[in-house]
C-alpha cells in the first residue's frame, strides 16, 4: 500500500502541480506511456572517429544495448526506478523527480564509418562510444611533385 502524505501544504501544492504538469505533458508526448527520458548526449567528430557520450546515471551497463545497423547507431536500455514499494509496508513518497524506465537514442552516421571497429565503454555513469572512420574517408595530405607536370598535354 502506497501512502502519500504532504510535508506541508505549500510543498504539497508545489509537488501536486509538478505531478499534474508531468502527467499532462508526459501523456501528450508519450501517449500515456510515462515520462520521456532522453539521456544528455554529446556527439563529437575528430579527424579519425566520431565520439558519442551519453549520461546514464543510475543505469547498469548490462541494461544497455548498443546496436549498429544500416549506418544507424542505436542506444537503448532501461533505468530501474529507485522507488521500490515493499508489499504490506507503508511507503511515503514526498517527491519522485528522477526519471526511470526505457530510453532509446539513435544517431544516423555518414557512409564512411567502420561498423566492425565500434567500441563502447561505461565509466562513472557515462557511456562512451567510439565510431572509427574508414581510412578512405579520412583527410590525407597530397604531396606536391616538382619538375614534371601532373597532366601531360
Amino acid at each position: 500500500m502506497m501512502t502519500v502524505r504532504p510535508l506541508s501544504p505549500a510543498l504539497d501544492r508545489m509537488f501536486s502541480l509538478d505531478r499534474e504538469l508531468d502527467r499532462a505533458l508526459g501523456s501528450a508526448l508519450t501517449n500515456g506511456a510515462g515520462r520521456v527520458w532522453h539521456p544528455a548526449t554529446d556527439v563529437i567528430e575528430r579527424s579519425n572517429e566520431y565520439l558519442i557520450a551519453l549520461e546514464l546515471p543510475g543505469v547498469q551497463p548490462d541494461a544497455v544495448d548498443v546496436i549498429f545497423e544500416q549506418n544507424t547507431l542505436t542506444v537503448r536500455g532501461t533505468k530501474a526506478s529507485t522507488v521500490q514499494p515493499v508489499e504490506d509496508a507503508e511507503l511515503r513518497i514526498y517527491s519522485a523527480e528522477r526519471v526511470s524506465g526505457a530510453f532509446e537514442r539513435s544517431f544516423r552516421l555518414p557512409e564512411h564509418v567502420d561498423g566492425n571497429a565500434i567500441q563502447a565503454s561505461f565509466q562513472n555513469g557515462v557511456l562512451s562510444i567510439s565510431v572509427p572512420k574508414t581510412p578512405a574517408s579520412q583527410p590525407r595530405k597530397i604531396a606536391i611533385k616538382t619538375g614534371e607536370p601532373a597532366i601531360a598535354g
